[in-house]
């Protein structure tokens, strides 16, 4: 399931946010199958997908942990670094070789305590994700472990 194209970094930020944001952004790279974070780890950190996939998993008792999602280019990887008490909620892997931009969490979470509607942007954009990220998990543990035709079509 691909995200829409409005929690697409640059087309959920304007352009004045966005390119604030960036200019506190590091470069990183990781190798195909780097675990990024865990579920329950502390959030401190978080990405825009740059070239690559990731995908989302989350832990299901007594199973191997379920993929949730794959994320791509200019998506935003991670969102718990923004909400106390800033600990993951899924757990990371790449898919790919990744390429990405990197943010310190309370860097950024600073500037959007000093600039209100920044702090905004951010804040509207990284709850679109939520919410999107919230549905595709209902629709794949559906898909995963409902008994057949449980499900819902919206």
């Amino acid at each position: 399931m691909n995200a829409p194209a409005s929690t697409s970094m640059p087309r959920a930020l304007p352009t004045e946010h966005r390119d604030r944001l960036l200019r506190i952004a590091r470069e990183v790279s990781f190798p195909q199958d780097t675990r990024l974070f865990e579920e329950g780890g502390h959030a401190d950190r978080f990405w825009i997908i740059r070239t690559g996939t990731v995908d989302l998993d989350i832990r299901v008792p007594g199973r191997r942990a379920a993929v949730i999602e794959s994320l791509g280019h200019n998506e935003l990887l991670g969102w718990s670094w923004l909400y106390p008490p800033y600990v993951w909620h899924l757990g990371a892997q790449a898919s790919s070789p990744l390429r990405a931009y990197e943010f310190d969490a309370i860097a950024v979470r600073a500037i959007c305590r000093s600039d209100p509607e920044f702090g905004r942007s951010i804040a509207r954009w990284v709850g679109e994700v939520v919410a999107h990220r919230l549905q595709a998990a209902r629709v794949r543990l559906l898909d995963l472990y409902a008994p057949y035709g449980s499900g819902t079509s919206h």
